[in-house]
């Protein structure tokens, strides 16, 4: 069995080693450094870590401002106050000044679990992408958020990250791994459908290629790690490939990874693409397994619309 880790503790830990290695590398928290993790980064360099206390607006205003003296914040807190009650902060003193924030959004999804509705952030992905000139990932494992960690700090300009409460297996390898904003991976081959996912969602999609296997069914799986910019050399070759796509996302289905292959794909390479995630509902308190279950966000559903999406090729 794979080990697990959750990508907000991965988050914490590539925060303290990088510190280490790039000086101008400060972390501001919203009185949740224990949950978010940034509290690794605290430990290791006091001096650098700034609690702005539950006032996610005046954190990512003092974020805009510390990056304009040539550091490089990460802003931290839940993705639904950080997305959403510091959203103007984010659109004004951020991204219309196009500054050198990085937004370290965690407890994303409905793996957010017993938190409850309040707390699972489904919108996140449309909000940020909204954002002109922001760059948005959402990390399928430990590794690739180390990876995207580093890579945001080497990026000039605004970036959104997701990752999760819940520990998810480990897909790759530390050692080997290469990561590159805006370049999609491919986890597996495939001539029937494309499963295009991202986050908690890339490991439930290969369990549904599984699955489709039994059935003599061949599906590509591809990990949409940014959604914006999102790579859309891969997932056109791959429309054009397989002729039918099922994207994958712990997020509304509306304005997140499903829709922008929609919109990737509408005008160059038409062909089905049916969305898995949250059908236009707030999530609800209970155990992330009954959660995704409700949610039909499964490998037995991700593998029943391959075969709808499948069906519907011309």
């Amino acid at each position: 069995m794979a080990d697990k880790k959750a990508t907000r503790e991965a988050y914490g830990e590539a925060l303290a080693e990088f510190g280490a290695k790039y000086d101008k590398l400060v972390v501001l928290d919203a009185d949740l450094a224990g949950a978010t993790k940034t509290a690794t980064f605290k430990k290791a360099f006091p001096e650098r870590h700034f609690d702005c206390g539950i006032a996610e607006g005046n954190m990512v205003s003092a974020a805009a401002g510390l990056s304009t003296t040539g550091l490089i914040p990460f802003a931290s807190s839940f993705a639904m106050f950080l997305a959403g009650r510091a959203f103007e902060q984010i659109r004004n003193s951020i991204g219309y000044p196009h500054l050198n924030v990085k937004l370290g959004a965690t407890h994303g999804g409905i793996t957010v679990g017993e938190d409850g509705a309040t707390h699972q952030c489904l919108e996140d992905f449309s909000v940020m992408r909204t954002i002109p000139g922001m760059t948005v990932i959402c990390p399928a494992d430990a590794t690739e958020t180390r990876a995207a960690v580093e890579a945001a700090i080497n990026f000039v300009g605004p970036v959104y990250l997701r990752f999760g409460r819940a520990a998810t297996p480990v897909l790759f390898d530390k050692e080997t791994y290469k990561f590159e904003i805006g370049k999609g991976v491919v986890m597996a081959d495939g001539a029937d459908v494309t499963i295009a996912a991202n986050g908690y969602m890339v490991d439930i999609a290969l369990q549904a290629r599984e699955l489709l296997k039994n059935d003599g069914i061949d599906a590509a799986v591809l990990n949409i790690h940014t959604i914006k910019p999102l790579d859309n050399e891969l997932i056109l070759s791959y429309a054009n490939k397989t002729g039918a796509i099922v994207t994958a996302e712990e997020h509304n289905i509306i304005g997140g990874l499903g829709s922008a292959v929609c919109e990737a794909v509408c005008a160059v390479a038409p062909v089905p693409v049916l969305r898995v995630g949250v059908n236009d509902q707030f999530g609800r308190s209970g155990k992330v397994p009954p959660l995704l279950e409700y949610y039909g966000l499964t490998a037995a559903n991700i593998a029943e619309n391959c075969k709808k999406a499948i069906s519907l090729k011309k």
